[in-house]
């Protein structure tokens, strides 16, 4: 009875360590390495993080991260509740605040600095804007990461940027619009700006 147990555990186990060997190698080795070396192939771009880079080939940035911009003579990105520092890709997060939470948009609250900090700017820059603030301009995002602005966003800064840099309205205005970029497929998501991209472009313009 003794030897007839062993030769069942036998049957049983066998079987199982070969599986599980053949899937470690099959799931953990072979088809990352497959996934991989595909994807540096066919989008080496977008596998190696879309990564960003000045005249000298010098990162600067990623497309998928946004960025703190807070010079009134670039456009300001969508604010980020991440921590320690905001864009923090580590921390991804919002601020998990209610849409009622005092914090946020009582007197002093995050809204209103921010609120406070747009009109700044464009006193600053002697501009007048007309319309309500697009709301992605004094909300974080849940993420705390997002690179992009809506369009409306985006026109709300083109006088002060304008201003500020002694560019025509148009031509900034024009530079929104190159960098704007559709919805994918033409429907999944919303029209959007790549601040970075945008801002970068703004400093060829002038060759800085």
């Amino acid at each position: 009875m003794q030897q007839q147990h062993k030769v069942e555990w036998a049957q049983v186990l066998r079987p199982a360590i070969i599986s599980i060997i053949f899937f470690t190698v099959l799931t953990g080795a072979l088809y990352p390495m497959l996934i991989t070396g595909l994807a540096q192939v066919i989008f080496p771009y977008q596998a190696n993080g879309s990564l960003i880079t000045d005249a000298q080939g010098n990162v600067i940035g990623s497309a998928l991260i946004g960025q703190e911009f807070s010079d009134p003579a670039y456009f300001w990105g969508r604010p980020s509740a991440t921590s320690p520092v905001p864009y923090n890709a580590a921390a991804s997060s919002g601020s998990n605040y209610g849409p009622l939470n005092p914090a946020l948009i009582g007197e002093g609250g995050l809204i209103q600095t921010r609120i406070a900090a747009l009109a700044a700017a464009n006193a600053a820059a002697g501009v007048t804007v007309s319309g309500a603030i697009p709301v992605d301009l004094v909300t974080a995002s849940a993420s705390g990461l997002d690179p992009h602005i809506s369009p409306a966003a985006a026109e709300y800064q083109v006088l002060r940027v304008a201003a500020v840099r002694g560019l025509d309205a148009a031509v900034v205005r024009e530079l929104v619009a190159q960098h704007t970029d559709s919805r994918t497929f033409g429907l999944l998501g919303e029209a959007r700006v790549n601040v970075l991209e945008l801002n970068l472009a703004l400093d060829a313009l002038e060759g800085t």
